[in-house]
């Protein structure tokens, strides 16, 4: 697509997730698009960033949320078939429920709404099918057979380069905090390099750096949370918690923690919403069926 006078110029502040889509979907739409971000797609400083992302639809009560993820899910697969590289790996994500099943049990109906498929395993089944997680405290859980992962840095660098692909046009610089005008209408930013970009429209998705951008009208009322990533080496030779045998697992016991295989050599990852975690004594870490994370945190962490 050739740009044209007509054409209206949005330039889009922040190359992450959200930020690279709406540049890509704003260029097919027939816009003149400029993509700005200050270290890149998928940098280790963005909330995008990092070398993996889960892709479920369990989320409580928030209908919203599960379309979202079911319209993400179907978009990372029909690109990653049109530009010839695997981005998003669908091992499925198991829910696990131990005592509180409010949250899963909200989710069913709108999973159902939503179609996406899923299974409701009884504790016992889940227990056959993965006999790795000890399942002593699992009363049922929801396995999203679609659901999986992402590898999350490739997959916004891949969004850029699909966009640059199409016409758009990128610059890595860091944006100025805009001044306000005395109309109201912003025509233009500053750049790290002293330079200035008009456009006829911005949109800023800059997730956890939008309140330094505009520290009087957002300030502090974004604040990203917090979430340890660990990586836990299984056993020489054990193939038990590869992607080939062991889903993503999920669970929210007091805290949301996802767990995702060893993937691509790399070691079975845990991610936690807490900002400390005590870790298992090196006696606990001997081989044996893993336990659901809740379980984990609560029974192999030392007083």
């Amino acid at each position: 697509m050739k740009p044209t006078a007509k054409q209206p110029h949005i330039a889009v502040i922040g190359a992450g997730a959200f930020g690279g889509w709406t540049a890509l979907f704003l260029r097919r739409q027939g816009a003149r698009v400029t993509l700005v971000d200050a270290w890149g797609p998928g940098n280790s400083r963005a909330s995008s960033g990092g070398e993996t992302r889960v892709i479920r639809a369990t989320y409580g009560t928030r209908a919203v949320y599960t379309r979202m993820a079911a319209r993400a899910l179907s978009l990372w697969k029909e690109h990653q078939t049109r530009w010839h590289r695997q981005l998003y790996h669908g091992i499925g994500v198991l829910w696990l429920v131990e005592s509180d099943e409010q949250y899963e049990k909200a989710a069913l109906p709108i999973l159902r709404d939503a179609h996406v498929a899923f299974e409701e395993l009884p504790g016992a089944e889940v227990a056959r099918r993965f006999p790795q997680i000890n399942c002593e405290q699992v009363r049922w859980a929801i396995l999203e057979k679609d659901g999986g992962y992402l590898t999350a840095r490739r997959a916004c660098a891949a969004v850029l380069e699909g966009f640059l692909a199409e016409g758009g046009e990128y610059r890595q610089l860091a944006v100025q905090p805009p001044i306000q005008p005395r109309g109201g209408e912003l025509s233009a930013i500053s750049l790290s390099d002293d330079s200035k970009l008009t456009a006829d429209h911005f949109v800023f998705a800059c997730g956890p750096w939008l309140g330094a951008l505009f520290p009087d009208a957002v300030g502090d009322r974004v604040k990203p949370t917090r979430q340890e990533v660990f990586f836990f080496g299984t056993p020489p030779g054990d193939r038990r918690f590869t992607e080939e045998a062991l889903p993503v697992w999920a669970d929210h016991g007091t805290r949301f923690m996802y767990g995702i295989p060893g993937n691509e050599w790399r070691d079975r990852t845990i991610v936690e919403d807490r900002s400390s975690i005590r870790l298992p004594s090196p006696e606990s870490l001997a081989p044996k069926p893993f336990k659901s994370p809740a379980t984990i945190s609560r029974t192999d962490s030392p007083d």
